[in-house]
């Protein structure tokens, strides 16, 4: 049934119809699920080591823990334990066939809460049956999910505020990549590691304007631009680290680390004491520009002027708004955001600069982006949700020596993080719904 607006000449009645058909694709979300859920019984429950414990650390005794609220460890049998919680995961993907079946829309927050549930289950599953005979200290594994989701969120950030306004962001990677490169030559030339952090988004301003001069100023189709500055990225970090930066690391490749700025009190709690209220100043601008950012782009005039002119370029010049400059100043701006996850790098690890060292960051940060549907909020929460897996995949990745227990090839946990955002996005690209004028130049009439 067509729900398209319907226009009579005359004094008839018009009546409204809902199409309540439902979606040709609605049994692909149950159906993964389910047979990820089968998976999980099967490898992590049913062919589990029997007997095995596994061990979750989760507070200290220095913590600020009155009545031991949370417990310091928190044990689990591998084999039991996996199973009920792959049980709970099949659970899950019950909800989502009886959800996705009706022809009615689906509530969206019921449908939320029930793919929450069932990838916090299919986790604790997997993490169960593989720290098997073993311990995992959670406050380590959420404190590098925070470090590494850091570049993640600016990158994404940086895609949301240049695709929000209607040019396509691949050139991220550059983006990180130089904002690493200027935080570290700025920051060991003047030895002042704030100076670098400094000069971080600046110089990534220079794959910004290039972004902007050739996708908004000379039309070039924007993907093609955004993959060849990557490369000029590449190739001009490379050139200076071999020819400037090797032969004398004391003066241009310092490695430089960001002072971790600790909040009393707050930083003491259990588990997310550390997590959240013991990091550096690049963890706390990442939410204060997520929350800036998100009241920027849907409660504030340039906000709507920069969605309009996404979605609608030449109804915004019609009332009056500049559209390239609006093009112009997001590319711009997003740029800097994404110059700021470059600095986590290098000075927010304290590690010296080195070739191609973004290693695909960006385009995760670009996964990110479109995982959580060109929002600021949706953006970041992706962005930690990759972040997980990688920090997951280190953790695993010092254990898979350990004597007994489950080991996991290191190959297929390299993988691991790219595996999540291939599933993450290929399950909700298809529906989501980007900018009208994404991608399309504008030329003024």
């Amino acid at each position: 049934m067509s729900t398209a607006p319907v226009v009579v000449a005359d004094d008839s009645v018009v009546e409204k119809r809902l199409d309540d058909s439902r979606p040709a694709g609605w049994w692909h979300l149950p159906a993964t699920a389910t047979v990820l859920g089968l998976i999980a019984l099967v490898f992590f429950g049913l062919r589990g080591l029997p007997g095995a414990e596994s061990v979750f650390a989760l507070a200290r005794e220095t913590d600020l823990n009155p009545l031991g609220l949370v417990p310091e460890r928190v044990t689990l049998p591998s084999q039991g334990g996996a199973i009920a919680l792959s049980v709970l995961a099949l659970a899950a993907s019950a909800g989502l066939w009886v959800l996705q079946a009706r022809k009615a829309r689906p509530s969206r927050g019921v449908r939320i809460a029930l793919i929450a549930v069932f990838a916090v289950a299919w986790v604790l599953a997997f993490m169960t049956w593989v720290i098997s005979q073993r311990s995992l200290d959670v406050t380590t594994l959420l404190q590098g999910t925070i470090v590494l989701a850091v570049p993640l969120a600016f990158g994404a950030l940086s895609g949301v505020l240049s695709e929000r306004a209607g040019v396509i962001n691949i050139a991220i990677e550059g983006q990180l990549l130089f904002g690493a490169f200027g935080a570290t030559l700025v920051g060991s030339l003047t030895g002042n590691v704030w100076l670098g952090l400094l000069a971080a988004p600046l110089v990534a301003l220079i794959m910004g304007a290039l972004l902007a001069l050739f996708a908004v100023g000379y039309q070039v189709q924007q993907i093609i631009v955004g993959v060849v500055l990557n490369v000029l990225a590449i190739g001009v970090t490379s050139f200076f680290f071999g020819t400037v930066m090797r032969d004398n690391p004391g003066l241009f490749n310092a490695p430089l680390r960001l002072p971790t700025l600790r909040i009393p009190v707050l930083a003491d709690l259990p588990v997310i004491g550390r997590v959240l209220f013991e990091q550096n100043i690049l963890v706390y601008l990442m939410w204060i520009i997520v929350a800036g950012l998100t009241v920027a782009l849907f409660r504030t005039r340039w906000g709507l002027r920069v969605r309009a002119v996404g979605e609608h370029p030449k109804a915004a010049d019609t009332v009056g708004i500049a559209v390239n400059l609006t093009r112009w100043k997001n590319v711009l701006l997003g740029a800097a955001v994404a110059g700021l996850g470059g600095a986590t790098l290098t000075i927010g690890t304290g590690v010296a600069f080195g070739e191609e060292m973004s290693a695909g960051k960006g385009y995760i940060a670009l996964a990110a982006m479109i995982l959580g549907r060109y929002h600021p909020v949706g953006a970041l929460l992706a962005a930690l949700t990759f972040a997980f897996a990688d920090s997951l995949q280190l953790r695993l990745g010092t254990m898979s020596a350990a004597e007994g227990g489950v080991s996991i090839p290191g190959d297929f946990l390299l993988m691991l993080p790219y595996v999540v955002a291939l599933f993450a996005v290929a399950g909700v690209v298809g529906r989501v719904r980007v900018p009208a004028a994404n991608g399309q130049p504008y030329v003024k009439q």
